[in-house]
């Protein structure tokens, strides 16, 4: 079946469950109206659909390839990336002083999931620009912005990040690259970085590369580092692409998948550079930009997942395999165990979207109104919507794979592309360990109040769903009651103690969120009453084990030596 952007189910989350009112109520947003959003989400829903979905097995089949030091994408890539481009997309929540349509981080997340479901590997590309763009629009001086600014959001050029060096991955601070100032106010960057997603391609007439690197006196560490914008073609004058810099691609990584993404191997000697922000607060700039990022990743995982659901359902519907045990549609969807699948599939999926938009809403709520409380939910909420989007986008992909059977381990039937397409985001732009290691360190540096205040939140909506489904509405109250317990367990405990509980802890918040969002939907919906039972009854459950993981400390995973591991 082709791809169908889930178009019903962002205007219902966001009308009914994240409450993306509030943010269509501040001054700042007042443009959000109902009207503009319906064009919005209905025209990115068209485009995905229609235009990106085709091409998701063109770049798998066809994929992008370097030849002669030049990127050369996969067929129909281009007029998809126009598409993007020329519709605005790029631009969605940026600046309208620099051509921008200053839209709420809510609206182009959900057009995130849906381009990503649509075409990843395609959709990789704008939402590295985006990430500048919101960098530099933060960080870089007036002349900077006015000359990158609107040619990004345009899409004219586009953008990467650059932090991975074969020696430096989640240790950023070991770099090797190296600034040494020109004495005309540039900078000659000279060093290899590795990972780039979109280094190089022929889309674009250039690509701004913001890369990491070393100034003379910066210290060793993340302290020492320093941003810098290197374009790929030196601006004329006028603003336009002019001397090639000495920069290249040094060859394209063989991967497991997204391969109509180009991930390079960039050399840097000497290339020319300009420094972003202050000296030495490269990495403040730089989070700036892998924060948007990280949200963009939670909406690739489940629109992935939403992409690969779509797809295993389309084949239980078609697919006959033997008597079924129950009158339905005569094919392997009336199998009780194909169906708890598949319901499994749309209930993760649901409370993934409602997490990562959840998180949206609290970062315009923070733009919108300054309010620290917003702040820090937003904070607390991005590594969960993240880690949780994307493991999900790969659990309901293998599920997918499985429902197919067989077939599906074979790549003609297209459902093991999204298991390979989706693999990697729970790795890139941090680990989801790495993740849930953030949460329960730095996003609990407030003593557990943002934490808490979320756990509210859910016990709040517990009490008003008793009376219409008072066993479901019970068991998410006592959930959240054993999230609060084992909250408060973890702030009591060592910082390395808590790194040994951060993974299953983040998955129990995210049982219990997702819950949430499933009874709010029910309140609203009894149609939705099915798949609200599927969570609360049978995946909430999970969080009980999870949370007993937490309070195990680390001494019991170091007391396995290497030898124990050993065959």
């Amino acid at each position: 079946m082709p791809y169908r952007a889930p178009l019903k189910d962002h205007r219902f989350i966001l009308d009914h469950v994240v409450n993306f009112d509030q943010v269509a109520a501040t001054p700042q947003f007042a443009e959000a109206t109902p009207d503009m959003i319906e064009a919005i989400l209905t025209e990115a829903a068209r485009i995905s659909t229609e235009v990106l979905a085709p091409l998701n097995r063109v770049g798998d089949k066809d994929p992008t390839r370097l030849e002669n030091g030049r990127v050369v994408t996969p067929p129909g890539y281009d007029a998809g990336y126009r598409a993007i481009a020329t519709g605005g997309w790029v631009g969605m929540a940026a600046d309208p002083a620099y051509g921008g349509l200053g839209l709420p981080i809510s609206l182009t997340v959900a057009v995130d999931d849906m381009m990503s479901g649509a075409c990843l590997a395609l959709h990789v590309k704008p939402l590295l620009s985006k990430g500048q763009i919101e960098a530099l629009e933060h960080h870089a001086g007036d002349e900077m912005k006015a000359l990158y600014l609107p040619k990004l959001i345009s899409g004219e050029w586009s953008g990467t990040m650059n932090l991975t060096e074969p020696h430096a991955g989640t240790d950023v601070g070991a770099l090797r690259t190296k600034a040494e100032p020109n004495g005309d106010g540039s900078y000659a960057i000279t060093g290899q970085k590795i990972f780039i997603s979109w280094g190089d391609s022929d889309l674009t007439t250039n690509i701004c590369h913001l890369v990491l690197a070393r100034l003379p006196d910066g210290v060793e560490g993340t302290k020492g580092i320093s941003l810098f914008m290197v374009p790929k073609f030196l601006p004329d004058p006028a603003g336009n692409p002019g001397l090639r810099n000495t920069l290249k691609v040094v060859s394209l990584e063989h991967k497991l998948g997204l391969h109509g993404s180009p991930t390079c191997v960039m050399q840097f000697d000497g290339a020319t550079g300009w420094l972003v922000g202050a000296p030495h607060k490269g990495m403040a700039a730089m989070f700036t930009m892998m924060n948007n990022a990280r949200l963009s990743v939670a909406a690739q995982g489940v629109g992935v997942a939403e992409a690969a659901l779509q797809h295993a359902l389309a084949y239980a519907m078609d697919r006959r395999q033997g008597p079924t045990p129950v009158p339905g549609y005569g094919a392997i969807i009336d199998h009780a165990d194909v169906r708890r699948m598949l319901a499994t599939m749309r209930a993760e999926v649901f409370a993934a979207r409602s997490i990562t938009l959840f998180c949206a809403v609290a970062m315009d709520m923070a733009t919108a109104t300054t309010d620290p409380d917003w702040a820090a939910r937003a904070a607390f909420l991005t590594p969960i919507a993240k880690a949780f989007g994307t493991d999900i986008g790969c659990e309901v992909a293998q599920q997918g794979v499985q429902i197919h059977g067989g077939v599906g381990f074979v790549e003609e039937t297209g459902a093991a592309q999204f298991l390979r397409d989706v693999r990697i985001t729970p790795i890139y732009e941090g680990t989801n360990g790495i993740q849930a290691m953030d949460l329960v360190a730095r996003k609990m540096a407030d003593g557990g109040d943002a934490a808490f205040r979320l756990i509210d939140e859910v016990q709040q909506g517990a009490e008003a769903a008793r009376d219409a489904m008072p066993d479901l509405a019970s068991n998410v109250w006592t959930a959240a009651e054993a999230l609060r317990d084992a909250t408060e367990a973890l702030l009591a405990q060592p910082l390395n103690d808590r790194f040994a509980g951060a993974v299953p802890y983040l998955r129990a918040f995210a049982l219990v969120l997702g819950s949430h969002a499933h009874l709010k939907a029910a309140m609203v919906d009894p149609a939705r009453l099915a798949l609200t039972r599927v969570m609360i009854m049978r995946l909430l459950p999970a969080h009980i084990g999870l949370l007993a993981q937490t309070r195990e400390g680390a001494a019991g995973l170091y007391s396995v030596s290497a030898d124990d591991l050993a065959a």
